[in-house]
């Protein structure tokens, strides 16, 4: 909690760090600048204590922590490996599925593993995956999470990883899903970053299940992102997250934000109140926070 308003960090990396590409501890040490990011590892994997320890000196509740099935950008950081800090501490971390059709099938088989590890939400990351999000064969996916109340996150926007596929983050490729599936909830990772904020912001504004996940964005240029729309309108549609390690401190993006002049509800709705609502399978005892 940061001056009475619970924080949810909805975009958390957390994996093992022998898993990983070069490329991506070099993003996190650029990112990250004199943020003590590894205080939260001991040796090569996170450490429940230590992170817990590093999460309540940045003020933070709670953590959704993604894995990832990337072979041909970040590596592959299996759910497995995050799975045990959320055994750990249920209160503290949540688990989210990661799918590649490239490496899953049956996809729905992978998603019930990882769903029975104790995942509240599924994302794709067609970017770093090299697929097409509006594909026809994910549509089973997006029908059992609408089944289940899963949100959906995509990656939407580019991505700096060697070996992405850039457009394959354009939020149009789910228009169709979006439409077709309106009762599942689309949450729009890093909100359309580079040449889409104009898309994911009106599709946020114009679709009731589509949200903006501020990960990797900088609050204090969110109203240059998204200069086309008024800001306290379209916050009412965003979720906190930072894309740890990558930034320079969770606390610092929550005061940065906090300086912004959202009214106090929009504010408190960005930082827990949506995800609250959203991921519906966080602890209860969190869902009561306020």
């Amino acid at each position: 909690m940061i001056n009475g308003y619970p924080v949810i960090d909805a975009h958390v990396h957390a994996p093992a760090l022998n898993t990983l590409r070069p490329a991506w501890h070099e993003w996190a040490e650029r990112f990250s600048k004199d943020h003590p990011w590894r205080d939260a590892y001991l040796g090569e994997r996170p450490d429940p204590v230590a992170f817990d320890r590093l999460l309540r000196a940045e003020g933070v509740d709670h953590a959704l922590l993604f894995c990832e099935y990337s072979p041909r950008a970040t590596g592959i950081q299996p759910i497995e490996d995050v799975a045990p800090l959320a055994v750990a501490d249920r209160s503290r971390f949540s688990l989210v599925a990661n799918l590649n059709p490239h490496l899953h099938f049956p996809l729905l088989d992978e998603l019930q593993r990882q769903l029975d590890l104790g995942a509240v939400a599924v994302k794709l990351h067609p970017v770093h995956g090299a697929f097409d999000p509006g594909a026809k064969e994910l549509y089973p996916v997006y029908a059992r999470c609408s089944d289940l109340g899963l949100p959906v996150i995509f990656h939407s926007g580019l991505s700096s990883f060697p070996g992405s596929q850039t457009s394959y983050g354009n939020p149009e490729l789910l228009l169709d899903a979006v439409d077709y599936f309106a009762g599942l909830q689309f949450v729009f990772a890093h909100g359309g970053r580079g040449w889409w904020y104009d898309v994911a912001g009106f599709m946020a504004q114009t679709k009731s299940n589509v949200w903006l996940d501020l990960a990797g964005l900088p609050p204090k240029k969110l109203p240059e992102y998204y200069g086309r729309f008024d800001l306290n309108q379209i916050a009412q549609k965003m979720i906190f997250g930072t894309d740890w390690p990558g930034v320079p401190g969770i606390r610092n993006n929550v005061e940065a934000l906090m300086g912004l002049g959202l009214p106090n509800e929009t504010l408190a709705n960005v930082l827990s109140g949506n995800a609250r609502a959203i991921f519906t399978r966080l602890p209860a005892e969190l869902k009561g926070n306020s």
